[in-house]
């Protein structure tokens, strides 16, 4: 309390002036001097009590700040306005590392993308607050960051103990000679009579053991994929149409103008962009695919929301392009390549996955032949691509090699019927087919 206060004593009218030097703020009480008599103080405990103990110059300090000042809390930050909670994944550091300022030493797991625990100062990471697996909140203390420890601090081996003294190999040698030796004599075990292996019935499947087999926790992602699938499942009456399409036409395209589109653009022109195109014009045809039911309505949408679904070593995400009935193919090839690096990196936003009118799914890059999409919700429609194989096809009454693609596009059956859903994917074929349609409006 002393150490806290400065007291400041007048002469004739003893006035005490105490200034708390954490927040400044002042307050005065006074004692009178009686002549003969002398000072009248209550005691210390008291006198606190005429401090304010929630004074509205109280200074807001840092959340991490520890009492030594030396000590730093780096905290689990803000996730996003619909998450709440998260898995702590991983540490990407350990404990006696140096880290600098903002660099991430932990990774914790959402619903939707993967957030990083930031170093809030520059120092040696103390220790560990919560351990991986953990289901942690905004704020939530994860490691205590030290700001004055050096950054060589070297941590000695778990496998060394420190303090007991190691027997040198030439000390060790003359103990033995010193020593007598003993022999201990040799006793025969008895043999016992092997016993036949025993054969197990046939009605007793030989199962694997249990020491080659793996049990990890389903990460947040996974388990947020499967539960919006099967929610799509359950919700939806899906019903999948194909058709196939000639990418003759859109290959060669790609072909003729690939290094003047790169040296305009700076960017390569790809198939997608052409797909994403034709998906426009093919919702801007038939506007009941790109509705939604709500309740006893349907909503129709003005506007087109793309949303690419891209596969991630972490799960599938779906990053959405704005506005893409109002992009032209360089536009559309620009923001897939941003989009598909921030989700390969872990660096998308949730608000970059937000909203979408309607997804394609390209499973031919994998190698995909054929497949039935499952509708991502609350949409109303997927479009499947696959990839492009080389077969025969009737042009003209001949026999001719055509790179030829499968597409399919599943369609939620209680507001889109066959009749609209076999004209979206028609229009699919026709754009990419003749992509002069787009140019001529056709």
């Amino acid at each position: 309390m002393i150490s806290d206060l400065e007291a400041y004593i007048m002469p004739n009218h003893c006035q005490t002036l105490f200034l708390l030097r954490s927040n400044g703020h002042v307050r005065h009480f006074s004692h009178h001097i009686l002549l003969g008599g002398s000072i009248y103080a209550k005691p210390m405990r008291e006198t606190t009590t005429f401090l304010p103990r929630a004074s509205s110059y109280l200074l807001w300090s840092r959340s991490f700040a520890s009492e030594s000042g030396d000590l730093v809390d780096a905290v689990v930050p803000f996730m996003g306005e619909s998450i709440t909670d998260g898995t702590l994944a991983t540490f990407l550091k350990k404990p006696g590392d140096w880290v600098e300022v903002d660099e991430p030493i932990a990774q914790v797991e959402t619903d939707k993308v993967t957030i990083d625990v930031a170093s809030p100062e520059a120092g040696i990471i103390q220790k560990f607050i919560a351990t991986e697996g953990d289901t942690v909140t905004p704020g939530t203390k994860v490691a205590v960051i030290s700001k004055s420890a050096p950054a060589d601090t070297h941590v000695a081996p778990s496998g060394e103990k420190v303090g007991k003294e190691t027997t040198s190999p030439a000390k060790k040698e003359k103990i033995d000679k010193q020593m007598p030796k003993v022999e201990a004599p040799i006793k025969e075990k008895p043999k016992t009579p092997s016993l036949p292996p025993s054969k197990a019935s046939p009605s007793e499947p030989q199962l694997p053991p249990k020491e080659r087999e793996r049990r990890v926790p389903m990460p947040r992602l996974r388990k947020r994929v499967a539960t919006r699938l099967k929610d799509s499942q359950n919700t939806f009456a899906m019903l999948t149409t194909f058709n196939e399409v000639d990418m003759t036409n859109l290959m060669k395209l790609r072909s003729d103008y690939k290094d003047a589109f790169v040296e305009k653009h700076g960017v390569k022109l790809g198939l997608m962009s052409g797909f994403v195109k034709a998906a426009v014009s093919g919702l801007q045809n038939q506007p009941i695919i790109n509705a939604v039911i709500d309740g006893d309505d349907i909503i129709y949408r003005d506007y087109v929301d793309v949303s690419i679904a891209v596969g991630t070593p972490k799960g599938l995400v779906v990053p959405v392009i704005r506005n893409a009935d109002g992009m032209n193919f360089a536009e559309i090839e620009k923001e897939i390549n941003t989009l598909a690096k921030k989700a390969n990196n872990g660096t998308i936003s949730i608000d970059e996955m937000a909203g979408g009118t309607f997804t394609i799914s390209n499973g031919g890059v994998y190698g995909s032949l054929l497949s039935t999409p499952i509708i991502n919700p609350p949409q109303s429609a997927i479009l499947g691509m696959h990839s492009i194989v080389s077969r025969p096809m009737v042009v003209g009454g001949n026999i001719v090699p055509r790179p030829m693609m499968y597409v399919a596009l599943t369609y939620d059956h209680r507001l889109i019927d066959g009749r609209e859903a076999v004209f979206f994917l028609r229009r699919i074929k026709d754009v990419v087919e003749d992509p002069r349609r787009l140019l001529l409006d056709l």
